[in-house]
């Protein structure tokens, strides 16, 4: 069994690629095509399988005897074995163990009741009598379960069929006996289903040995008679004496050969029949196969070599302990990580992530969105303020009743303000060491190749970094205290008492804005939904005014805009059905703010963008709510009937908030200056000047420029995979150009074939069974019961004396006829019955 001249050709290339991707443990991705072997129980599949081997190794007996999916890799092979891969390494020399195996895994899977399951057993089998081929020997069609199988068996086993022959690169075998009704075959119906132009489906006609005298099946083996477009090919198995009597497969196929030339009607076409002939179209497919996937191949491994070229020769001349080199490589690492902290801090170069923020983006969004919200968190506590301011006024004047608003009240209130600003300040320089940390540890990535280098770099840097934080927050420290030491209430922002004993103008903030768009971005709208907890986003725009959104960024469809006019903000809790950090906006006078909502509920994808969310609305005015119940009716101890208290309360205030608008602003401009300039600046400037001399003073500089096991494991890796591609590459381009490539045969009508659920193709999912359809009424036949359902016989192939030998007419559109057998000896199903059988098929598969 030596196959077509171009698969001789090509296995030898094919093996030889295999050989050298499994040096490297990489799977040859050609991708070859399966053949998947289907039929009802007793067509003869398993022995088609073992006519291929040469063995006999497959379970024997009557029902499912092939109870899960068996995968058979075979492979050309010197030496004789089988190997199973659950076996790790076991070689099987005796096929009588082989088929033991099978049956013992089989059980272990589904038991002993002849249950099914959909878990597939690999063999291997190597021989220098096979071809390379992988074949898969599926669970026989049923329609009635035997034993303790469930009810629906025959929809488990059309699904596990379904999850092999689905594959476009799935060769079918749909095998038929020559006993059996072909326009009602279960194979050729179920390969309908998921190839309905028939590209993948090849005929297999069993059992033709056993055909009643008389009658034959060369019409529909010539592909005239129920035709396919791959065409059937006829096989002759051996029989349950032949195997109970030990016969030899080698002399089973030369009696199979013997059978075709002898024949009658099969003799002018012996050359196409057979299990060679079977096995020489299969590597046909092959062929074709792995020269159309080659090139490929080819491309994708030319495309890799080219990759690797670079770094390969820098490994050609490699000498790990050379001094030379480790000193060039650290060097080199060290300014390579500072161009890498630059990139990532300034934020320029050529290669920008889209998928997280770099550290020089999220430390601008703490300067600019976390920090001010922090200061203005804490700015207003309305009324606390006044508590504050009344109860100040009040121990100034002690026991007389102050005629004038008194100097102190106010600096005793500003300090308090001003010392309130060190949490958030200190709280800025920490969140932005945190992010620097993170910087250098990404930079350090590229350095895994040294893990000393990398430990000791990194450690060098962030006790820097921790030396410079202390330094930043000292003075922070010192710029509060600046601002302590001396109110200045000549500023020419400050409002001064004159103004102040007037209210102070609202929304003054928002007219100097005008109407400036603030932010803009999705955000979920939890106020929409019917269902509890439902939310839809919208496209929000925030101004210093207002807060719209749209449908989507496009802006032209509004759906609402909510005046900011005595809004506030809270946290809300994320309900059982998001899991979204949530915020809401409430009206301060307790009014609707959205159709019948009293707030409105916003929630975004992280909790960074509704902190940045939060950020914005603060700077169009929106602030958040205090925990203090500002609607208490009761009165404090500071507040009294006097109205002079209060208008100096008033006064106070309002030179308070305008004193500390000043010191905020400062103060949201100068800590970012402060921690860019001591700590930022001077870690850029330390990694690209000082670095390197701190690392060179380090007392081991042996042990730091050690690879690490895996560094060297990945450039021996490199190396071979590099050369193996390079001798794959040479072995493709060995190829000869005289394989053959086998056209695909042209359509033809095959319309008399349904599938087995109506003539729709496979969509996806196992169909229902169909009822076979019954044979019509042959004349002179009775009707009804077993010999009523039996087909009708087909015509000798060779007409008697004196009438001419004309072409068989097309079939018509009915149930064409089967192989037929003898009238009367048909089973419960209509299939012929093997003579002096039982009813029940005992067949070996």
């Amino acid at each position: 069994m030596s196959g077509n001249v171009g698969m001789e050709q090509l296995i030898p290339v094919v093996n030889r690629l295999q050989d050298v991707f499994a040096s490297l443990g990489i799977p040859l991705s050609l991708d070859l095509p399966q053949i998947a072997v289907v039929g009802s129980q007793s067509a003869g599949k398993s022995s088609v399988l073992e006519n291929f081997v040469g063995r006999d190794f497959l379970p024997r007996g009557s029902g499912i005897v092939t109870r899960r999916p068996l995968v058979l890799q075979l492979t050309n092979s010197r030496s004789e074995y089988a190997e199973f891969v659950h076996t790790k390494g076991k070689k099987f020399t005796d096929f009588n163990m082989v088929r033991k195996e099978i049956e013992d895994e089989t059980d272990r899977a589904t038991g002993g009741n002849k249950g099914i399951s959909n878990i597939p057993i690999n063999l291997r089998v190597y021989s220098p009598h096979v071809l390379n081929l992988t074949l898969i020997d599926l669970p026989g069609m049923t329609k009635v379960p035997v034993g303790d199988q469930p009810v629906d068996i025959e929809m488990q086993i059309r699904a596990m069929l379904f999850e092999f022959i689905t594959k476009e690169n799935c060769l079918i075998l749909a095998v038929t006996p020559a006993n059996a009704d072909l326009a009602n075959s279960d194979a050729l119906k179920i390969a309908k289903e998921v190839d309905p132009q028939g590209l993948r489906t090849i005929g297999v006609i069993t059992k033709l040995d056993l055909m009643d005298e008389g009658t034959d099946a060369r019409e529909i083996l010539e592909n005239r008679l129920l035709p396919l477009r791959r065409g059937y090919i006829g096989v002759v198995n051996r029989s349950q004496k032949d195997i109970e009597g030990r016969k030899d497969i080698r002399a089973a196929l030369a009696a199979e050969r013997k059978f075709f030339l002898s024949h009658p009607a099969y003799r002018h076409m012996a050359d196409r029949m057979g299990t060679p002939h079977l096995q020489k179209v299969l590597n046909a497919q092959l062929t074709n196969h792995i020269r159309e996937t080659l090139p490929a191949l080819r491309n994708k491994m030319q495309s890799q070599v080219l990759s690797m070229e670079k770094e390969v020769e820098e490994y050609k001349n490699f000498r790990p302990d050379d001094p030379a080199r480790k000193t060039k490589a650290m060097m080199q690492l060290i300014q390579q990580f500072g161009v890498d902290f630059d990139r990532d801090i300034e934020g320029f170069g050529s290669q920008v992530s889209t998928e997280d923020l770099s550290g020089g983006a999220k430390i601008n969004r703490i300067f600019h969105e976390r920090f001010p919200f922090e200061l203005v968190k804490m700015e207003f506590d309305e009324r606390e303020l006044r508590k504050e301011i009344g109860i100040t006024i009040r121990n100034i004047h002690g026991i007389r009743t102050g005629l004038f608003t008194p100097d102190m009240a106010f600096e005793s209130i500003v300090v308090k303000q001003i010392q309130r600003l060190k949490e958030p300040s200190l709280h800025c320089v920490d969140m932005v060491v945190n992010e620097l940390s993170q910087v250098v540890r990404k930079c350090g990535d590229k350095m895994s190749r040294y893990p000393h280098l990398r430990e000791e770099t990194e450690r060098i840097v962030n006790t820097r970094i921790r030396e410079q934080e202390q330094k930043a927050k000292d003075q922070i420290m010192a710029l509060i205290d600046f601002q302590l030491a001396y109110m200045n209430t000549n500023h020419e922002d400050f409002i001064g008492f004159s103004n102040a004993q007037q209210k102070a103008e609202t929304n003054s903030s928002k007219r100097k804005m005008g109407n400036q768009v603030i932010r803009k971005g999705w955000l979920s709208l939890h106020n929409v939904s019917f269902i509890k907890g439902g939310s839809k986003d919208f496209w929000f725009v925030l101004t210093a005014e207002s807060l719209s959104w749209f449908k989507d960024e496009e802006e032209k469809d509004k759906k609402y805009m909510l005046p900011l006019d005595n809004l506030k903000l809270r946290d809300v809790e994320s309900g059982i059905f998001s899991r979204h950090p949530t915020f809401a906006l409430f009206h301060t006078e307790n009014r609707n703010v959205y159709k019948d909502y009293k707030q409105l509920e916003l929630s975004a994808d992280s909790q960074d963008d509704v902190d940045s969310w939060k950020a914005s609305f603060l700077r169009a005015g929106v602030y958040p709510e205090r925990s203090s119940d500002e609607s208490s009716s009761s009165k404090d101890d500071y507040s009294s009937m006097d109205p002079q208290l209060e208008r100096q309360v008033e006064t106070i205030r309002n030179l308070v908030d305008s004193y500390m608008k000043i010191v905020n602003k400062t103060q949201r401009d100068i800590i970012p200056k402060t921690i860019m300039h001591i700590i930022i600046k001077n870690i850029k400037n330390f990694i690209g000047g000082d670095l390197l001399a701190y690392l060179y003073s380090t007392p081991d500089q042996t042990s730091m420029m050690e690879e690490s096991p895996e560094e060297a494991q990945r450039r021996d890796e490199m190396l071979r995979m590099y050369h193996a591609l390079k001798e794959a590459l040479t072995i493709i381009s060995d190829i000869s150009t005289s394989t053959v490539s086998t056209p695909t045969p042209p359509p033809v009508k095959d319309d008399w074939l349904e599938p087995s659920q109506g003539s729709q193709p496979y969509n996806g999912r196992p169909a229902s069974p169909a009822r076979p359809r019954a044979p019509p009424h042959v004349p002179g036949r009775p009707q009804g019961g077993d010999a009523g359902t039996m087909p009708p016989p087909l015509q000798p192939s060779r007409p008697p004396p004196g009438v001419p030998n004309r072409p068989a007419p097309e079939a018509p559109n009915r149930a064409a006829p089967s192989i037929p057998a003898r009238p009367g000896s048909t089973n419960s199903r209509g299939a012929p019955r093997i003579p002096d059988r039982p009813l029940v098929p005992s067949r070996p598969q």
